[in-house]
């Protein structure tokens, strides 16, 4: 059976806490990412999307902490091609160990 996360769990997946694992979320699935903790941990270039629900950021290629939300229904067409594209790439190199509670 696969986890729920709530927000605040999964902000605990950020890599500020080396025991645990690092989480990124992409349209509600939570990604295993802890083997990249040079690119999602603290203080690598992808560490705003860990602990959270990156989906918005991912589709308009954003860095900006604000992006990082799963709400992405106004993304346009060329936008959700990217973040599908994303979620294609995650699901290929990252285990999935939950959902989040909003998916």
């Amino acid at each position: 059976m696969s986890r729920i996360f709530t927000h605040q769990e999964l902000s605990k997946h950020d890599g500020t806490d080396t025991t645990a694992p690092i989480y990124v979320a992409i349209k509600g699935s939570v990604f295993d990412v802890s083997n990249k903790k040079e690119m999602y941990g603290p203080g690598a270039g992808y560490h705003v999307f860990a602990g959270k629900d990156a989906s918005r950021a991912l589709g308009k290629q954003s860095l900006k902490p604000e992006d990082c939300v799963p709400e992405f229904s106004d993304l346009n067409a060329e936008e959700r091609k990217t973040l599908d594209d994303w979620f294609i790439f995650f699901e290929k190199r990252y285990p999935i160990v939950g959902k989040t509670e909003t998916a």
